[in-house]
């Protein structure tokens, strides 16, 4: 008997150590696979590993239905390549809170894993990064406190310690299902 892959999104605000942790569960679970997401901006504007297209390129595949999933955030444009989805192994992507009911529909057993870090931790980090503005920052912070839809169950992986402790707490999240034997 071989079960369908699980689609997890992992969503959380800016700062929150989304990617440290992806990075991190890939790293001790093989046979995790990441989704890499199709965006609107140029791949070399850093950060994650994703697929930069431009707005025409985008448009055209999502019309051609290569998208399983695809949503806007700050003037961009995300996609989940349906060909990512299918094949052995769950699977994990790097969502937005404010998509989380498209993909729902999209992924019906979705699970959700909201990675978070109390406010102090957020704006150090973002801080840290040297990308943003304090302006920039606060405008994030103030993002940061987004509730989920009341439809959307999620699993929280606060992420206020080292990456380690961070990473630990995200794989009891990602716990491969186990298939039960019935003993004599």
């Amino acid at each position: 008997m071989s079960l369908a892959p699980r689609v997890f999104a992992i969503v959380g605000p800016s700062g929150a150590g989304k990617d440290t942790l992806i990075r991190g569960a890939l790293a001790l679970r093989p046979d995790l696979r990441l989704v890499r997401r199709v965006i609107t901006r140029p791949t070399e504007a850093g950060g994650e590993d994703f697929e930069g297209v431009t707005p025409q390129d985008f448009v055209n595949r999502r019309d051609r239905g290569e998208f399983a999933l695809h949503w806007q955030a700050h003037g961009l444009c995300y996609a989940i390549p349906k060909a990512q989805i299918d094949g052995p192994g769950d699977v994990i992507f790097n969502g937005s809170r404010a998509a989380l009911p498209l993909a729902a529909r999209a992924f019906p057993d979705l699970r959700v894993i909201l990675v978070t870090a109390p406010a102090p931790i957020l704006a150090a980090r973002l801080a840290d990064r040297g990308r943003e503005t304090r302006a920039d920052i606060q405008a994030r912070l103030q993002r940061a406190a987004f509730t989920l839809p009341d439809d959307i169950a999620a699993d929280i992986v606060v992420n206020d310690g080292t990456p380690d402790q961070g990473v630990a707490r995200m794989l009891a999240v990602l716990q491969p299902v186990r298939a039960w034997r019935c003993s004599r």
